[in-house]
């Protein structure tokens, strides 16, 4: 089932008058939202170019050390409830 099938019976008038009633209600927040929207595309497309980049490289597994020649983690105690 569409939920947004009621988009399609609506007059341009009701669009309008839907919109500004969201505007109204959200009219605040919206320049918050449309900043933290560009930073996500923006580390999305940095990331996207990282990945590209990182092809051509030989994957970095090679050049760290093994696991035996690292540190152990440091365990965690969870603590008993009396």
């Amino acid at each position: 089932m569409n939920t947004l099938a009621f988009l399609q019976n609506m007059s341009m008038w009701q669009m309008l008058l839907l919109l500004g009633v969201v505007l109204l209600l959200f009219g605040k927040r919206l320049p918050e939202v449309g900043k933290s929207l560009g930073r996500g595309i923006v580390e999305f497309k940095k990331g996207l170019k990282e990945v590209d980049s990182a092809g051509d490289e030989p994957p970095a597994s090679l050049d760290s050390p093994r696991t035996s020649e690292r540190e152990p983690a440091p365990r965690v105690h969870q603590r008993t409830q009396d």
